[in-house]
């Protein structure tokens, strides 16, 4: 019986993480779900935002679901020493995980390229995958220090780092549209030179069937939001990766339509990629779709179940179009739109 671990955390995290629960244990009935703390509560509750008792928790767990970690600019939480405060729980789940890939999907839902900030014609079909490495360069490297006046950060990738996460990208691409865009800035740091010489290096071994093209980082934070169509998956390193995938977040109008998936060597870590939005927090306003859309990336790659997440993601669809909620120009609440996922199920169901 699969066993699924949900992490609800800080701000709006528990009110979506239910929803997409709700969600999940209708088309997955027999799933074992279990819920603990992380981020800020945990660390009221045990005095650490990656408690012990988290940790043991994930031991044999299939996959996990996390909500949101974080409070207000002016939570007391932000005062604490960096291990404690609620983002370092989360960087020590993603390493707890082994979890060195992001996958964070960049889609235009139909009848919604209004909402893009981007002209119709170029929201409309916007399909792009953006593939970040999660565990390596300038935010996890040793060799950091301030020192009086002066600051430093290192960023440093090995072949096998860079390999990995680049076999994330090409599969990923022989699933979709078979085109992988490899984001570096090789013309100035040597890091890069690495990761382009090992990416083109793995494609030509392993994934000729896949077409790889190479671009600067700075060409492509103008590209993926005057031309997005032209990308289908792009892969990068970590710095580049966090940049890009935010930038790329405002296609599709709405944080609260981004879910991700962050894949390696343990169970998966699903996740919308919208914060704790502690302002509006516990008026049950939020909008779930994120988190329902990560619950169903859990079915398809952590689960192994395309079908249910397929259902899901149908639903989704059919419910944005219907029911929007506050934040998509809408009236729908949380509740609202998680009841119409659930209608939506009915008229949708499985494959297989």
């Amino acid at each position: 019986m699969p066993r699924v671990i949900t992490l609800p955390g800080d701000g709006i995290g528990p009110e979506v993480t239910a929803a997409a629960t709700q969600i999940l244990r209708e088309v997955a009935p027999d799933v074992t779900i279990e819920e603990h703390a992380i981020g800020g509560v945990a660390y009221d509750t045990h005095g650490d935002p990656f408690p012990q008792v988290t940790r043991d928790a994930l031991a044999g767990a299939d996959a996990v679901l996390l909500g949101t970690v974080g409070g207000a600019q002016d939570s007391v939480w932000n005062t604490l020493p960096r291990p404690k405060r609620p983002e370092s729980g989360l960087l020590a789940l993603r390493k707890a995980l082994g979890c060195y890939a992001n996958l964070r999907p960049v889609r235009v839902q139909p009848g919604l390229e209004h909402l893009s900030p981007l002209k119709p014609e170029l929201a409309r079909g916007v399909d792009i995958l953006i593939v970040r490495e999660l565990l390596g360069g300038v935010y996890f490297d040793g060799d950091r220090k301030i020192d009086g006046a002066t600051a430093y950060n290192t960023m440093r990738y090995t072949t096998p780092e860079v390999e990995r996460v680049a076999r994330v990208a090409f599969w990923a691409a022989e699933q979709r549209r078979g085109r992988v865009t490899s984001v570096d800035k090789a013309n100035v740091l040597e890091v890069s030179e690495l990761w382009r010489r090992d990416v083109t290096a793995l494609q030509g071994r392993e994934y000729r069937g896949i077409h790889l093209n190479h671009e600067y980082v700075d060409s492509v934070a103008m590209l993926i939001v005057s031309d997005p169509s032209r990308y289908d998956v792009i892969v990068t390193e970590n710095l580049f990766g966090d940049i890009l995938s935010d930038l790329a977040a405002v296609i599709p109008g709405s944080l609260g339509l981004m879910p991700s998936a962050s894949l390696g060597d343990g169970a998966g870590l699903f996740e919308p990629i919208h914060g704790s939005a502690p302002d509006i927090a516990g008026r049950g306003v939020a909008n779930p779709a994120a988190a329902i859309m990560s619950a169903g990336m859990l079915l398809r790659h952590g689960l192994k179940r395309p079908d249910a997440a397929n259902q899901i993601d149908r639903a989704v669809a059919l419910a944005l179009r219907q029911s929007p909620t506050r934040d998509l120009g809408g009236t729908a609440d949380t509740a609202t739109f998680t009841r119409a996922v659930l209608d939506a199920l009915e008229t949708s169901p499985a494959v297989g």
